[in-house]
């Protein structure tokens, strides 16, 4: 699953180890997601949203190019 994940965290200037700790998840499973490696529930794609300020369509929404 392609996200945005990644990109907003480094405009945020947060490291995987830093969105991990506020989010209580390790360093691996944010590796994880960004490489869409990992399909996170509900619960923690809404964490993901709020720790970055960003709606879940901001960084979920699959975008045709």
């Amino acid at each position: 699953m392609k996200n945005n994940v990644k990109a907003v965290r480094n405009e945020r200037g947060m490291t995987q180890a830093q969105l991990a700790e506020r989010i209580e998840v390790t360093r691996q499973t944010i590796g994880l997601i960004e490489k869409g490696e990992y399909n996170p529930s509900l619960q923690l794609c809404v964490a993901l949203a709020k720790a970055l300020n960003k709606t879940l369509n901001d960084l979920f929404w699959e975008v045709d190019e």
